[in-house]
C-alpha cells in the first residue's frame, strides 16, 4: 500500500503559477489617487516647440501644476530639463491636478453645450419637414424580447 507521493514541502506555489505576460510599459505613469482632486496630464510643448498659450488656458480653467514632492513615486520620471522645476514633467506634459467639484461643473457645462447644439441641428432639420412627406426623427430606442415557443 505504498504510494509514489511527494512531501509538501517539495511543492511550491512558484511552480504553479502561470508564466507572467509581457505588456508595453506605461508612458505616462498615474499617481496615487486623492480624495477630491482629479489628475491630469497637460500639454507644456509639442516636437520641442513650448505651447505656454495651451498651458496658461488649462490653469485657468481650474488645473494647477502638482508638486512632485507630494508624490514621491513619479520622482524618477521627470524631466531634468523641465521648465517647470519642483514639479512632474514628462515629454512636455506636466502633471496637473483639479478639484473634483469643478471638474464636474466644467463635465456639466459641455454636456450642456453638446445638447444645446445637437437641438439646434434637430430644429433646423425638422424645419424643413413638409406633411406631405414627413420626416422621420425619433430619438428614443427601445428593446423587446421576442416570446419563444
Amino acid at each position: 500500500m505504498a504510494e509514489n507521493r511527494f512531501a509538501r514541502e517539495l511543492e511550491s506555489r512558484e511552480s504553479a503559477q502561470r508564466n507572467k505576460v509581457w505588456t508595453p510599459p506605461q508612458t505616462l505613469p498615474a499617481p496615487n489617487p486623492q480624495a477630491g482632486w482629479v489628475f491630469r496630464y497637460i500639454r507644456t510643448s509639442t516636437m520641442g516647440q513650448a505651447d505656454p498659450q495651451n498651458t496658461s488656458a488649462k490653469f485657468r480653467e481650474g488645473w494647477e501644476p502638482v508638486k512632485a514632492e507630494d508624490h514621491p513615486e513619479l520622482m524618477h520620471h521627470t524631466d531634468p530639463n523641465s521648465k517647470f522645476k519642483g514639479n512632474i514633467e514628462i515629454g512636455g506634459l506636466l502633471l496637473c491636478k483639479a478639484p473634483e467639484e469643478l471638474m464636474k461643473q466644467r463635465d456639466d457645462y459641455y454636456a450642456q453645450q453638446a445638447k444645446a447644439q445637437l437641438q439646434s441641428v434637430d430644429n433646423n432639420f425638422m424645419r424643413l419637414n413638409d406633411e406631405r412627406m414627413p420626416l422621420f426623427s425619433e430619438k428614443k430606442t427601445t428593446v423587446s424580447f421576442g416570446k419563444g415557443k
